[in-house]
Formats: structure tokens, sequence, C-alpha cells
């Protein structure tokens, strides 16, 4: 059954306030903190893509609800690292203050590791009620592997070291495909893994994983350079400011912009075994591609 995204995006809503301690629980700080960022408003395009991709094997909403959850949580807990002054030093976020403009940077420090655990433990609380233990432990390996110094970790510390540098285009590639691409693909990868995916399947949605992934993150460097502060809720131009290592930097705009609608196009082939029961994927991916903020 093919579900409507503003239904996921309310039942993961639902599901993040229910797993998540309410902001009266003892101490309260940590927890109008930790929900302060949870809860801004964003897209929650990796539950989206999580619990799509599951859906493509017809996994229901609510089996896959703790996986793509606990992902959304680690993104979070990472932008709220990524606003602090040591890194990007952004004062806004969605719009809003960043976490650390509102709680202080300790706060924010412990508001991050707070939702990097809470993840694992919601992961380990509550998926089992719904999947094999077996398949709740290839999740937890997936999320760790993507959140780590093999994935989302490795890409960050490529490009703090790589800022004001000549920067070639493996290691930006690299940047790319591990700070940004490494969640995205791991949403895709866990839902054919709660669908019980063959390893040709599994391959093919990597795949298309990783090419969204890539182009995402393009799309992100275009947006610093042209989008509206209002519409994006954060400053533009701080990439080039902080002369970070960018697709628009190294090969140019219109190049930015082809090689996006290329990976999109390679995506969506990727796709194609997969008939109609991928049309989700397949319109999450121009949204992706697509996108103004």
């Amino acid at each position: 059954m093919k579900l409507a995204w503003k239904e996921i995006i309310a039942a993961v809503d639902a599901a993040l306030d229910q797993y998540l301690p309410p902001e009266t629980a003892y101490p309260e700080e940590i927890h109008r903190a930790v929900r302060y960022s949870v809860f801004a408003g964003g897209k929650r395009l990796r539950p989206l893509l999580t619990i799509t991709a599951a859906n493509v094997f017809n996994v229901p909403l609510e089996h896959a609800l703790p996986a793509a959850c606990a992902i959304e949580m680690i993104h979070t807990y990472s932008l709220i690292h990524d606003d602090l002054p040591a890194l990007d030093n952004d004062d806004y976020r969605r719009g809003r203050l960043a976490n650390h403009k509102v709680f202080g940077e300790a706060m924010a420090i412990l508001a991050g590791d707070a939702l990097l655990t809470c993840a694992f433990e919601t992961l380990a609380r509550e998926a089992p009620k719904y999947l094999p233990l077996e398949t709740v432990v290839a999740l937890q390996q997936e999320i760790s592997r993507a959140a780590g110094t093999a994935g989302m970790i490795g890409g960050q510390v490529v490009d703090i070291i790589s800022e004001g540098k000549p920067v070639d285009a493996e290691t930006l590639e690299y940047i790319h495909r591990h700070k940004t691409g490494a969640l995205i693909t791991c949403c895709i990868r866990c839902g054919a893994k709660m669908g019980q995916a063959s390893a040709q399947q599994l391959a093919l949605l990597s795949t298309y994983g990783e090419k969204i992934g890539f182009a995402f993150q393009i799309v992100d460097d275009i947006l610093d350079i042209t989008g509206e502060e209002e519409v994006l809720g954060k400053k533009t131009g701080s990439d080039a400011a902080k002369q970070k290592a960018t697709y628009p930097a190294l090969y140019g705009l219109e190049a930015a912009h082809k090689e996006a609608e290329k990976l999109l196009a390679e995506a969506d082939a990727c796709l194609e075994p997969f008939g109609e029961a991928a049309e989700s994927l397949k319109s999450l991916a121009q949204m992706l591609v697509n996108r103004t903020h």
C-alpha cells in the first residue's frame, strides 16, 4: 500500500514524541534542548526515505518507525553539533536560533550526545516488537557504520581539515559521499533490510541511495550560493566564507546543476526493476534534487 508523505511525517512526529523523554522529565533542561531541535520543523527526509524504502517490500509503517526515528535522532544530533562555534559556527537553523544560542554550548553538546545514545536505545527497545532480532542487529550495524568514522563523522573530519585548502575531485567526493551521503544511503538500506530484500535488490537500492545522497549534497552546495536565507532558514554564503570544499567551487554552478540531474537519472534507473512499487522513491529523489530549501 502506497503511503502519503504527510501520513508518514505525522506518524514519525508522533513516534518521536513517544520515544523521547518529555520536557518535564528531570533534568528538564536537557530534555527541553533535545526537543527544541527535534521538533524544529525539519523535512523528515531521512525517515521518509527509510519508510518509503521499506514500503517497497510492504513493511507496515509501524514496523519501520523505530529505525526511521533512530536515524532522525542521529541526523538531528549532527545538526546541533555542526552549528557549534567549534565547527560551522552557525547562529540559525531552520529559521530559529541554533540550539547552542538558546541553551548554551555545553547543553547543546550534551543534547547531541543524548540524541545519539537515545537513537540506539530506541532501536533496541522498540524494533524487536516488530522485527526478528537478527534484523534489528543488522539495522544497528548499518546505522552505526553510517554515523561513524566510516560515514558521517569521517566526512565531517575531512571537511574540517580541508577548509581553506585546495581540494581535488577525489577528496570532494569523499566528503560528500560520507558527510551527507552515508546516512541517506543507510536509510534506504535499512528499509530494504526490514523488507528482507534479496542481495540483488539491496545492491540496486544501495546504489540509488548513494546517487541521491551525493546529489542532495551538491544541491545543498548550490543553495548556499543561490538560495534565499528566508526560505532556507539559515545564512547563505557560509561555504565560500569558510573556504569549504564544494561542488560549485570546484566545477562551477552550471556543472553542479548538470551533475545533480545526472545523478537523479542514474538513481531512477536503479529503481526500474521494482516497477510501480518504487514510484514513491522516484518522487522523493525528484523532490530532493529540485528543492529550494
